[in-house]
């Protein structure tokens, strides 16, 4: 893992197009998949519009650091990985609320959505304060 955050605090725009690229998967499996197929996964489709229209502004968010952000790295960093951790909060809440109607393979997805994205936190986390402090155990 260590070897994984010292690359990416060498490169951050590649955590950022990580980010873009997980989010734009997520956007187009709420909007087209599990919009298409609910009846297999349950979750109701205006939740599903949230998620995905949440996972669509942190797409072009990830993408715009990728492409123009220069500096200030660990700000940035920060700013996704925290609404990364409050879509997990929301999407925790939406299976709480909508736990009923879920079937399995619904709330498989979401689980396992849930901790790669808190995966990631993790990661861009400690990459921005490697990047901050210049030591990952701070």
């Amino acid at each position: 893992m260590n070897k994984l955050i010292n690359h990416l605090s060498e490169k951050q725009n590649t955590l950022f197009l990580i980010d873009a690229l997980g989010a734009i998967l997520t956007s187009f499996f709420m909007f087209i998949i599990m919009r298409q197929f609910n009846e297999y996964f349950g979750m109701p489709k205006s939740v599903l519009t949230y998620l995905g229209g949440i996972a669509f502004c942190f797409c072009v968010y990830s993408t715009s650091c990728f492409l123009f952000l220069r500096g200030q790295w660990p700000l940035f960093i920060r700013i996704i990985s925290i609404s990364n951790l409050l879509y997990c909060a929301f999407t925790i809440g939406a299976l709480v609320n909508s736990y009923t109607l879920l079937t399995q393979i619904g709330l498989i997805y979401f689980l396992t959505e849930i901790v790669i994205i808190l995966l990631l936190c993790y990661v861009e986390l400690k990459v921005a304060r490697k990047i901050k402090y210049g030591n990952i155990d701070h």
